[in-house]
């Protein structure tokens, strides 16, 4: 039993050698702090304190807060800041069409688990609901409506998350049928002129 005991201590600080013992120092890391301290108080020099890694590491490995948090508390294989570019990539009157169509070619390979375990997280714990809020309206949607410049840029990047998150659980969580299992042209026709009015339309 002693044997090999010396070699288990509890956190290591300082430097480390290997680059997944970096990456896995660093992702749990993150979701303690994110949870902690929220979305815009988590700061990328904290996390990589609380990894006893160097700062440099998230952009290293990461390429930044954003993209950190995608891996680490959404366990996607997204980076954000290119996801937001993609959006805003194309005419303005079918960014709707075009947040369908990415959210499902997202979501849709990986079966939507990790949407409905991110929920369930939601919905057991206040401080998730709040990390996500920073994350997805403050950054994502904000940046969003900012640059299409419809006035009442809040109320519609608010608009919009209940537009995606509903569709994510009616999809991935509840899984209705027949929307669980319609194709990217169903859905896009459905769902995208909606969208589109909560970004850039009349909201009455």
């Amino acid at each position: 039993m002693n044997e090999g005991s010396h070699h288990t201590e509890p956190k290591r600080r300082g430097r480390r050698t290997g680059g997944e013992d970096t990456k896995a120092a660093l992702l749990a890391a993150a979701r303690e702090v994110f949870v902690q301290r929220g979305y815009e108080g988590a700061t990328v020099r904290s996390i990589a304190a609380r990894a006893g890694v160097d700062a440099a590491m998230v952009n290293h490995w990461f390429g930044g807060k954003e993209a950190l948090f995608a891996k680490a508390v959404l366990q996607v294989p997204i980076d954000p800041n290119a996801l937001v570019e993609r959006l805003l990539d194309g005419p303005d009157e079918e960014i709707g069409e075009r947040i369908v169509r990415n959210f499902i070619g997202i979501w849709d390979p990986i079966g939507g688990g990790q949407f409905a375990a991110m929920v369930r997280s939601v919905t057991s714990h206040d401080q998730v609901a709040e990390v996500l809020r920073g994350f997805f309206v403050q950054t994502l949607l904000k940046r969003i409506v900012t640059h299409l410049g419809a006035p009442d840029g809040e109320l519609r990047a608010t608009l919009a998350a209940s537009q995606i998150f509903g569709m994510g659980m009616v999809r991935y969580v509840v899984r209705f049928e027949p929307f669980a299992s319609a194709d990217v042209d169903t859905m896009v026709k459905a769902i995208a002129p909606t969208l589109q009015r909560y970004l850039t339309g009349d909201l009455g």
